[in-house]
């Protein structure tokens, strides 16, 4: 049977006959690969696109962020530099002015006063939220460092968007309270 099988596959096929009738198959012609045609130029393009972008990134760091950088100085060097830093996001550091440290309750704010090492130029604040540090405390005898990031408005005016109060060391934390002198404690709350 698989002889027949065979035979008759074969017939089908048009194989073993020698005739030229329409049921023999031309030759069979196996392709070539074709040489790959490479472009001379497109390893120098790739290159040439990388160095641009990395270029280009570069150029962004350097200096497109020099704007949205913020500048840390004490208040006497800000009022310096008003014209300067007028309008910049700067972050400031001085000390609470005793006394100045207002909450409004519409629109709910705080403002306060802050001078810097020498004293004698103070910058008033504004804070336009309703929350501050707990270190944040308006001590009568003063040293309450405060840093303010915001930006100065004109050069009475700096609205600040963060307030950070520097822990002081006289803090106890089992009393809650802050030493002052000789052992003589103030409430912090």
């Amino acid at each position: 049977m698989s002889k027949k099988l065979d035979e008759e596959l074969a017939q089908a096929a048009g194989i073993g006959r020698d005739d030229d009738g329409p049921a023999a198959m031309p030759p069979l012609t196996v392709p070539q690969p074709a040489e790959k045609a490479r472009p001379k130029n497109s390893s120098m393009g790739l290159l040439i696109t990388l160095l641009v972008m990395g270029g280009g990134l570069v150029g962004l760091f350097m200096f497109g962020f020099k704007e949205a950088a913020i500048y840390a100085t004490p208040v006497d060097q800000l009022l310096a530099q008003q014209d300067k830093l007028m309008g910049r996001k700067v972050r400031v550091e001085g000390e609470l002015v005793p006394g100045t440290l207002e909450k409004r309750d519409k629109p709910c704010e705080y403002r306060f006063t802050i001078h810097g090492k020498d004293g004698k130029q103070t910058l008033p604040v504004r804070y336009p939220q309703c929350v501050i540090p707990d270190t944040f405390r308006d001590v009568p005898a003063g040293g309450v460092q405060v840093t303010v990031e915001g930006s100065l408005k004109s050069a009475a005016d700096f609205e600040a968007t963060l307030v950070m109060a520097k822990c002081t060391s006289k803090y106890d934390p089992k009393t809650h309270e802050m030493k002052q002198g000789e052992g003589q404690g103030m409430p912090i709350n």
